[in-house]
């Protein structure tokens, strides 16, 4: 199984941070797959990838293109990974597809939403319940974040 890293936004909005993370993921050769529940917020998501700096540009794409099993990171709803990812990133409180043959999970979720935070704990006691590895990573007041443990 994966290493299952939870991401609690406190200080900084999702569009705001996925792209750090996944400079991140990007960096070890890593693909990785961002999973929503709406089409608006993979739409605002994406749209974020493409301007979040000018400097630097994360090739991406979303379900459905055509070249969407050859993307390094691939947004969408379905849940089917066809880019053969080694991150897992669920930014909606929705049913994870197996991640079983993944690197990473990361749970990805803002405190303000409670819908969001409720799944989210409700995904942490299951996982943990299955004796799984889990972290806990929270910002802290400088936006920072720091593993909580």
């Amino acid at each position: 199984m994966p290493d299952i890293w939870f991401y609690h936004l406190e200080k900084t909005p999702l569009p705001q941070v996925l792209p750090d993370l996944l400079e991140k993921v990007v960096q070890k050769g890593w693909r990785a797959y961002i999973h929503g529940h709406e089409d608006d917020k993979i739409d605002t998501l994406n749209a974020e990838l493409w301007t979040y700096n000018p400097a630097a540009f994360l090739a991406h794409g979303k379900e459905g293109d055509e070249l969407a099993p050859r993307q390094p990171i691939l947004m969408g709803t379905s849940g089917v990974m066809v880019n053969k990812p080694e991150v897992y990133v669920s930014v909606s409180p929705i049913d994870m597809p197996d991640i079983s043959t993944t690197e990473r999970c990361m749970v990805v979720f803002e405190g303000a939403d409670t819908d969001h935070l409720a799944w989210a704990r409700s995904q942490w006691k299951r996982l943990k319940g299955e004796s799984l590895e889990l972290a806990y990573w929270k910002q802290n007041a400088q936006g920072r974040w720091e593993k909580i443990q």
